[in-house]
């Protein structure tokens, strides 16, 4: 199952590479802005809970496709990469095993804990 899951969030990421090939953007700016939801990781900084909710709340897909629609609807295609931005960006982050966060720590995530010997 967990490969099964892994392989959907694979492709999802793939969907956001396909519809950022679409829009009118140099290639190179997806892979410049691809890290730039990490920058809610700051939150850590305040507490683990507060990090927990700026981690959270930016990696949240439902934000990536409230972003990216609200660009459609407003005929913006910076709002369509921030969208795709944030739900790629979610995406790589479930494949590669980093998942929301539990208030408790960062390595404490819905995918289990992040690193070795857990």
């Amino acid at each position: 199952m967990k490969t099964l899951l892994k392989l959907e969030e694979l492709f999802m990421f793939g969907i956001t590479i396909f519809l950022f090939s679409k829009m009118d953007f140099a290639w190179w700016m997806y892979p410049a802005f691809l890290f730039t939801p990490d920058l809610s990781m700051i939150g850590y900084l305040v507490s683990p809970q507060a990090g927990a909710v700026t981690y959270n709340f930016i990696h949240h897909k439902a934000l990536g496709i409230s972003v990216f629609v609200l660009g459609l609807v407003l005929v913006s295609q910076p709002l369509q990469l921030a969208g795709l931005i944030l739900f790629g960006h979610s995406s790589m982050d479930r494949v590669l095993g980093y998942g929301l966060k539990y208030p408790d720590a960062f390595k404490h995530t819905h995918l289990g804990m992040i690193g070795k010997a857990q």
